[in-house]
């Protein structure tokens, strides 16, 4: 004797070896042997065989028109046999039962199964719908098709183009246009990014990078909102000095400017001034709103987002010959020995008298011309001439607080390595097409201006936050415990050292129109300014604030976005200068293992031929094909150069280097602080 039995949502039938009241033992075609309960047993036969009656109830069940079938059911609950009987005949043999079974399970959108072979038909209604999902089904299916065969033959349909940094990065993938590229990328062996690239869905490189950027951090476009620049409430003091900013030519966002007072006297008061859109922003206005959902501005060669609106920033920032409001952080010095004498924190107003741009000024601003104020001048403009004995003392001051910082940290600071600047012809801060001729220049880290203004920075950040945490007044914190290898930058709410710059603590305070921790930190010090030692009950964020950690949290994430598009977009117009130039080989040091860095370009790069090389060995690259989709460059190394120098130190302050490489795409086919700290970016400060 021969069962049909049902087993996990499967048909088998076999030969009755035993049989018990509530199971039977059973053996399969296959040999195998297996225990079936009693209740899952449907049918039991004599003849045919188990396989053929099982080929031939598949053969007769395709023939079975389910909506007649769903017409014939009757209302009530029934059995497979009792549908053959009502469809074949009174006399439905066991192939035609069987294949009532067969074909009853596999249509649910006609008939409900109510337990082992036994089923009830759908309600009309729920069968409409459910043919109507079936056919919606099949036209999507017939599109993905579509759309794939498009794909292939090099043409890229709207809605997948429309669709594209979706596809690629956050898919669905359950959506036609995803299953397409999948679909597409399988027939053609094509990894899914070349095959969108072939097809004309990727406008150019640098459109590819920009929107993807966008798609990631600005999905709703980065234009502002209707917003008008709150008036200080405060009457503030004008002060007698007479302050000037040093920031790149391209800087709108001047947040900080210098001045000197008592040369000559013994006693030299150094101001170090700073916009102060915390006297007119409070926290959760319209204008705060805009500024917590950006958080930084972001920078790229040639254009940049802006973290407030230009006519915000231009209420607020220092520009020259204006009487600008400012939170300002006056420190006293013994003018010979530098000795620190005391520092004092005023909000004010404070006349700025030069914008100095020091792109314009390295090449005059030198040491010599500092450390010599009497000699004549090689071409320096009359208001720098003006303020070079205060340019002087600074630099003179930098140097100082620099060797301080370096007792502290242990060892000297690294400025082994250039800064470089991108240009953009013809850009003028229009957002880029990627298409313009870009020149990279050279700017030497701990220039004399470079230098000037980082220590300035440095000594107000972890003045304030150091009198923050004395005051127990909270702030957002950067620290590091110590410069040994891992040991990272960390971002939190209490005053901790900062071992990479070599202070007690760190709080980012001297850029709010640019980076939205500075902004909440100057909030911060203004209470304390205002209201001294009661400051921890005014100021807006009282101490363990769930808000500051949600901050912080926010902003890590937003910055390291920022950075990385920023250094990916340094990287792809490094590539573009590389295939302007007509450059094929360059010379470099090897970095890593397998990695080299270029000696005059902002550039790592992947090389073969270099693995049994020490670390610091000079050698000479014959470069690969450039892709700036990818942003991969790969080389050869052809030439050893020389023997290897020291070997180069890490990076100061425990944080990678930022280092673009090849994009990583979400379609499954088969299913150094220092100085940084100073500036708030990686433009000028």
């Amino acid at each position: 004797m021969f069962v049909l039995f049902e087993e996990a949502g499967k048909f088998q039938a076999g030969r009755v070896l035993s049989e018990a009241e509530s199971s039977a033992q059973v053996e399969l075609e296959s040999g195998k042997r297996v225990k079936v309960k009693a209740a899952n047993i449907l049918l039991k036969f004599d003849k045919p065989s188990p396989a053929e009656l099982l080929r031939e109830a598949q053969a007769l069940a395709s023939t079975i028109e389910l909506e007649l079938a769903w017409e014939f059911a009757p209302e009530e609950e029934f059995g497979f046999a009792d549908l053959a009987r009502d469809y074949f005949s009174e006399k439905a043999g066991q192939a035609q039962q069987v294949a009532a079974l067969l074909r009853l399970f596999e249509a649910p959108h006609y008939f409900r199964r109510a337990g082992k072979g036994r089923f009830r038909k759908a309600p009309a209604e729920i069968v409409q719908q459910a043919l109507a999902a079936i056919e919606k089904k099949k036209q999507v299916q017939a599109q993905i098709e579509a759309w794939a065969a498009e794909l292939a033959s090099g043409s890229c349909p709207a809605p997948i183009r429309e669709q594209l940094f979706k596809i690629l990065f956050k898919p669905d993938k359950n959506a036609p246009e995803y299953k397409a590229v999948v679909e597409a990328s399988r027939n053609t062996h094509t990894a899914p990014l070349d095959l969108l690239e072939k097809s004309g869905a990727i406008a150019s490189p640098y459109q590819f990078h920009w929107k993807r950027f966008l798609f990631d951090n600005f999905p709703k476009g980065t234009g502002f909102p209707p917003l008008q620049a709150p008036a200080i409430p405060d009457e503030l003091p004008l002060t007698t000095v007479r302050a000037f900013s040093i920031d790149d030519s391209q800087t709108t966002e001047i947040d900080d400017a210098l001045s000197v007072q008592g040369l000559g006297t013994g006693t030299v008061t150094v101001g170090i001034h700073i916009a102060a859109p915390g006297l007119a922003l409070q926290p959760a206005t319209p204008v705060d709103n805009v500024a917590r959902h950006r958080l930084s501005t972001v920078y790229m060669p040639g254009y940049k987002i802006t973290m407030l609106p230009d006519d915000v920033v231009q209420a607020y920032t220092l520009m020259e010959g204006r009487d600008c409001p400012a939170v300002s952080l006056y420190a006293t010095f013994d003018e010979e020995t530098l000795f620190l004498k005391g520092t004092e924190t005023k909000l004010e107003r404070v006349p700025i008298a030069h914008n100095l741009r020091h792109d314009q000024l390295d090449a005059v601003v030198t040491e010599p011309w500092l450390q010599d104020a009497q000699s004549p001048s090689a071409g320096a403009p009359a208001e720098v001439e003006a303020l070079r004995p205060q340019l002087s003392f600074l630099h003179r001051l930098a140097l100082q607080l620099k060797s301080l910082r370096e007792i502290v940290r242990g060892k000297p600071e690294n400025f082994n390595r250039p800064d470089y600047n991108f240009r953009l012809e013809g850009n003028d801060g229009a957002e880029p097409q990627g298409d313009e001729a870009v020149r990279i220049s050279v700017r030497r880290r701990g220039a004399p201006l470079d230098l000037i203004v980082a220590e300035a920075m440095i000594l107000a950040n972890s003045t304030w936050g150091s009198w923050l945490g004395e005051l127990g007044v909270p702030a957002i914190y950067r620290s590091q415990a110590s410069l040994a290898p891992g040991v990272k930058v960390r971002m939190g709410t209490k005053a901790l050292p900062h071992a990479g710059i070599g202070v007690k603590s760190y709080a980012w305070s001297t850029s709010p129109l640019r980076r939205y921790t500075d902004l909440v930190n100057q909030w911060q010090i203004i209470a304390a300014a205002k209201h001294g030692r009661t400051a921890a009950l005014a100021a807006p964020f009282k101490p363990k604030d769930a808000e500051l950690f949600s901050i912080i949290s926010g902003f890590d994430a937003a910055y390291s976005a920022y950075n990385g598009h920023q250094a990916g977009m340094e990287r792809f117009w490094t590539l573009k200068y590389l295939q302007q130039q007509g450059i094929t080989e360059l010379v470099g040091a090897m970095f890593r293992e397998g990695l080299v860095r270029a000696d005059d370009l902002p550039l790592v790069l992947p090389v073969m031929g270099g693995n049994e090389l020490p670390r610091g060995a000079k050698v000479r690259v014959k470069l690969g094909e450039i892709d700036l989709i990818t942003l991969d460059v790969k080389g050869t190394v052809v030439e050893h150069l020389d023997a290897p120098p020291a070997a180069e130190e890490g990076e100061e302050d425990g944080e990678d280097e930022p280092q673009a490489g090849p994009i990583a795409i979400a379609v499954d086919v088969e299913e150094t602080e220092a100085t940084a700290a100073a500036s708030g970016d990686n433009s000028a400060s």
